[in-house]
């Protein structure tokens, strides 16, 4: 479910990167509602650790999951305040809890590699491939896992 667009060197998916845990996360473009600071979270008595609380965001009620509890990391205690990236699923909106938003990158195609053997188990569990880029390893994020903590909502 990313955004293609047919180039000359062949099919093109753009992702929006994050980084969570020191590791560079990819998700599709086309999943990306928006990005923003969560402000005024609310917590949600006798929910799990994953699901960080609840806020109204431009008048639509958003579940915001933090990411770090959902890949099995410890909490992040840099300071610095975290930020959000926006998806949908099936009409409910919910904001992913990420430590920093990246930039956009369009990758060949291509270049998508299945999850390698020795991927953390943590991650490969939600990961729907990884583009190897200069340096490091963008493990590309499968919404629709992600939000599987919701198990009501897949059923419908």
């Amino acid at each position: 479910m990313t955004t293609k667009t047919e180039t000359i060197e062949g099919t093109v998916a753009e992702y929006v990167t994050a980084v969570i845990g020191g590791q560079l996360f990819g998700l599709p473009i086309s999943r990306v509602q928006d990005v923003f600071m969560p402000e005024r979270l609310t917590r949600v008595p006798l929910s799990s650790a994953e699901i960080a609380g609840v806020l109204n965001l431009r008048g639509r009620i958003v579940t915001v999951v933090n990411m770090r509890a959902r890949l099995g990391l410890p909490k992040n205690d840099d300071g610095k305040p975290p930020m959000a990236v926006g998806v949908d699923l099936r009409g409910e909106s919910y904001g992913l809890l990420i430590d920093q938003i990246g930039e956009v990158l369009r990758l060949p195609d291509n270049g998508r590699e299945e999850n390698p053997v020795n991927l953390d188990a943590r991650f490969a569990k939600l990961a729907g491939g990884v583009h190897r880029l200069d340096g490091q390893l963008m493990v590309v994020l499968d919404v629709d896992r992600v939000l599987e903590i919701m198990p009501d909502l897949m059923a419908a």
